[in-house]
């Protein structure tokens, strides 16, 4: 590549052709807190070429990279999300399935007793 002669591979532009009217454009969109017009735009598809102002290019590349990052980070927190959404699913029917014992609260000696008594209340219940 010679002076400020860009190809398409060089810039990331589909038409061949590269336009640094287009990194203004993204700027103002930027600028103007237009974000989403940006990135409609091409905003992260923007490389700059040698001819393309440095401000610009410096401001393009860092706002590409926060968005980068930021996008990251929502993925990793709903990743996050749905991984501790799973385990609570998976806590919840393990114990569902695994019933307690009915255990009494009484000592087993003092357990025997109440039982005999209950059996010898049916029996004079049942005559």
């Amino acid at each position: 590549m010679t002076g400020t002669a860009v190809n398409a591979a060089d810039h990331g532009d589909e038409s061949g052709a590269h336009d640094c009217a287009h990194g203004t454009a993204l700027l103002r969109w930027l600028q103007a807190d237009e974000l989403d017009a940006a990135i409609e735009a091409g905003l992260m598809r923007f490389a700059p070429c040698p001819g393309c102002d440095a401000d610009l290019t410096v401001r393009l590349l860092e706002t590409q990279q926060r968005l980068s990052s930021a996008w990251a980070a929502r993925e990793r927190y709903r990743a996050r999300n749905a991984r501790l959404a799973r385990r609570a699913a998976e806590r919840a029917e393990r114990r569902a399935t695994a019933a307690p014992e009915k255990k009494s609260a009484l000592p087993p000696a003092a357990a025997a007793i109440l039982a005999r008594a209950k059996a010898r209340a049916a029996e004079r219940g049942g005559r």
